[in-house]
Formats: C-alpha cells, structure tokens, sequence
C-alpha cells in the first residue's frame, strides 16, 4: 500500500460517525434480575427453575424460549419502545465471539440480590454473578468494538439498564419456613439488608460505566398465588405484603442518596408496587377478568409452575397470572406501557429517561 493510500485510509477511518443509534431511541438495553425479566438463562443452568417448555411462551412469536410467562416481559416492551432488538441471554454468548452492542439479558429465574437466595431450586446468576459477567463482556469483548476508551464509556452512558430483583429473597429465601435469613434478621433488619447489598451492586454497574438505571420496587408477592392460596381470608397474605413493604418503602430514599453522590447518574424508580396491587384486587378495571388463579394448570393445585406440555387457559392474556408466581404478558404490558409514559409508575419516566 502506498503512502498516499495509507493516509486515505487513515483519514477515512478517523471522519467515520461515531457510535450511532441507528434510529433507536438508545444505543442499548442490559437486563439484570430473576425470573421476572429472564429471557431464557436459565435454560443453560442445571435448575428446576425453567420456562423453556410448553405452555410457557404460548403467545411468543419464539415459543418456550424461557420467559416465564405466556408472551412478552417487561425488558421486551421496553427494547421495542426503545427502538432494539430483545437482548439475548447471557449463558449462550458465553461461547460466542459475537458480543451484540444493542444489549444482552443477564437476568436468572429464582435468583436474587443476596448470594444464597434461589440455591433450593438449583444453579443460579445472583446479581453480583450477573454484574460479574457484564464486566467481563467489557473487558474481553465490548472494549474491542470501540476506537476509543471516550466512545466506550459515551456507549455506556447512554445505554439503559433494566432492575428487577428482590422478589426471591424473600420468596425462596426469607419467607421459607425457618430460614436461616428469618431466624437471623427481623423484616426492617433483612429489608435494610438487601436495600444495603442492591446500593453496592449499583454503585459497581456505575463505576463499569453505567448512568441511566431503571429499578423497580417488588410488587405485591402476597398476592401472587402461591401465597395467597395459602391465605386464611381475603383476596392476598397481606403480611406478606406488609413484610415487602419495608423494602419499597427505603428504596426511593436509598436511590436518590446515590444520586447525591455519583456524578452523572439517574435513577427511574419504576413504582409498581400499587398498580399491581390495583390490578390484583380490581381486575376488570384493567380488562382482566381473574385474577386470583393461574392460566396453566400447576403443580401443587395452582401454587407452582406449569406442568409441562398442558394446554393453558384460552385466553391468557385475561387473566392476571400465568402460574402461581408470574404475571400474563398483559400485566408486563400495563406495567411497561405507565414506565414509559407515566411519572406516577416511573420517574422519571422512560421516555424523559432517553432524553437526559
């Protein structure tokens, strides 16, 4: 090549635009949490907690891809508002020299924030696993795809980063009969507890880069099925609602401390504690037309999974539940729909959020 050849060349590569969105709203979407927003992780971990099979994904264009509900998730709508492509999960990267800069899903079902939380079912990704592997992503492969250390970390904040994680600490953890986490903290203890471990985790995705996080409350789990078929009288285990409480109740406070101090940052508090609890106990108000039973048929007489290979209810999206412990696409809808256009569910909302 000659010189003169060479400096076009250079040149050529030194004008290219630099990192462009394509027309998306936000040049990507990470997913951190449990089952709630998994996308099909823990179809690649030894676990009994899967969704990689008949009926689960009956209204997904993929079929059981591993979402524990009929359809679409909460991250699904908002990667479609956004403008991208559904992240993938993580676990089947992991061989893959293919990094995707539109987003990957770290997401596991059954786990939680704290470490122990889902080991009764099987293998897991706990939120420091999940933060481990969006690092490595960085470091082996994310950093390659950029010319420079300035455009990476533009990349970074300015992508958006999806929350939703807590519900099995005290599922599968702090409400188990003589847990361990029980014996030892009391519920405001265990609340601060976690509310303490979330605050570290996000502190590490902002010093990875991260600016513009989404993090939901934990909604009304005394009302999900597996509780509330248990319960004595009314419609939810409303101490168990009292319990989340404390948690929900300190997390605005704990994120607006971090915004005080971490330059930069913004936090949407996705608020989604009263809505489903609206949704729960006044169905019809949302177009649901039950919402105390699962649309697949379960183990444990409504109170577990779907068994596999059952044919669902004939309209899933009617009802509130698909099984004993996930909402029908229709309530991800609901939930993703307000977030986005709604300081009342998320606020900021997640349209003001791609602006700041």
């Amino acid at each position: 090549m000659t010189k003169m050849s060479l400096l076009t060349v250079l040149l050529v590569l030194y004008n290219m635009p630099k990192f462009s969105y394509g027309g998306a709203l936000a040049p990507a979407l990470y997913v951190f949490g449990d089952s709630l927003v998994d996308s099909g992780n823990n179809n690649y971990l030894t676990t009994i907690a899967r969704a990689n099979y008949f009926p689960y994904g009956v209204n997904f264009a993929q079929g059981p891809a591993g979402r524990f509900t009929n359809g679409r998730t909460i991250a699904d709508f908002f990667a479609e508002y956004l403008g991208l492509p559904y992240p993938p999960p993580c676990v089947n990267l992991k061989t893959s020299i293919l990094t995707p800069t539109t987003g990957i899903n770290y997401a596991s079902g059954s786990c939680g924030i704290l470490f122990e939380t889902g080991k009764l079912v099987g293998n897991c990704l706990s939120l420091d696993a999940q933060i481990e592997l969006f690092e490595a992503a960085i470091s082996l492969k994310l950093q390659y795809l950029f010319r420079s250390k300035n455009e990476l970390s533009k990349y970074l904040a300015d992508s958006i980063f999806l929350f939703s994680v807590g519900s099995n600490d005290y599922i599968i953890n702090y409400l188990v009969p003589y847990s361990q986490s029980s014996q030892n903290y009391n519920p405001q203890q265990f609340a601060q507890l976690l509310l303490n471990k979330l605050s570290e985790n996000l502190q590490k995705m902002y010093n990875l880069g991260a600016r513009k996080m989404i993090v939901f409350e934990l909604g009304p789990i005394g009302c999900i099925p597996y509780f509330a078929k248990k319960a004595a009288a009314g419609k939810c285990m409303e101490e168990t609602n009292k319990i989340v409480g404390f948690f929900n109740n300190n997390l605005g406070n704990m994120l607006k401390k971090l915004e005080a101090i971490l330059p930069g940052v913004k936090f949407v508090h996705g608020q989604s504690y009263s809505l489903c609890y609206d949704a729960n106990i006044n169905p019809q108000k949302y177009g649901l037309i039950d919402s105390s039973n699962p649309c697949c048929t379960t183990w444990s007489n409504g109170t577990s999974s779907c068994i596999p290979l059952v044919t669902p209810c004939p309209a899933p999206n009617k009802l509130y539940f698909f099984d004993a412990f996930h909402p029908t696409e229709s309530v991800y809808s609901l939930i993703a729909s307000r977030c986005i256009n709604d300081n009342s569910a998320c606020s900021p909302t997640i349209s003001q959020l791609v602006k700041l």
